[in-house]
């Protein structure tokens, strides 16, 4: 046996105890709401509050932020994915394209943390960044696919669409409740930029690393593990 193994008459590793496991569900679903409603800038203290548990306890079940991001919205960043499949799936590549662009534009209208983290990349939340990454496999598919029809403007990158949920997230998070539906306004004004015959040359899209660097930009100081249970 090696020293990683454990012994044959050890007890098996136990799941979470029953209250263990209410208070993780009770975590996420609160953090859905808080999330939905205020942003990936709401703090833990305010989810822990939503959810009724000490801070302690919080940290407890999501040791940092990443790990809460991670298990709320894996969901919504599945269904992300699932929308760039459809697209490639679309017997009409730039057909597909648009109903990608408005179909992820209206998941973030429709939640504000979502929108958030489109625009934001979080190396410590594994499952959502793998999910991430397949997504944007295919969208470089998807991209060339709708350049090979004409529709697509030869010099778009895919780094713009990075910069298509920037943007919608800014319109999104400014004009909230007043104006719900004027995301859709700039949507469409933006996939009309973007098919042939084009007016002009763009200018050069950002470096791919300098893009990285601005989705790992910090939120805002949150509060910080403590150092004992509650």
């Amino acid at each position: 046996m090696t020293p990683g193994d454990q012994h044959p008459d050890a007890p098996a590793a136990q799941p979470l105890r029953s209250d263990a496991e209410r208070n993780r569900e009770r975590i996420v679903a609160a953090a859905r709401t808080v999330f939905a409603r205020d942003g990936l800038n709401a703090s833990m203290a305010s989810v822990a509050r939503e959810a009724g548990v000490g801070i302690a306890t919080m940290f407890r079940r999501f040791p940092s932020k990443a790990e809460l991001v991670d298990a709320v919205f894996i969901d919504r960043m599945t269904a992300y994915a699932d929308a760039v499949t459809a697209a490639l799936d679309d017997p009409d590549p730039w057909h597909g394209f648009v109903g990608y662009v408005e179909t992820a534009c209206a998941m973030q209208a429709a939640d504000y943390g979502f929108a958030d983290v489109l625009t934001t990349t979080f190396p410590a939340a594994k499952a959502l960044e793998h999910c991430r990454n397949e997504a944007y496999e295919g969208m470089v598919e998807l991209i060339g696919r709708a350049k090979a029809t004409g529709r697509l403007r030869e010099d778009f990158d895919p780094s713009d669409l990075v910069l298509v949920h920037m943007a919608n997230a800014g319109v999104v998070n400014a004009t909230g409740g007043a104006a719900p539906d004027a995301w859709r306004r700039v949507v469409a004004l933006l996939i009309q930029s973007f098919e042939t015959p084009t007016r002009g040359p763009l200018p050069a899209s950002p470096e791919h690393e300098a893009l990285y660097q601005a989705m790992l930009r910090p939120g805002p100081p949150g509060v910080a593990a403590p150092e004992s249970g509650d």
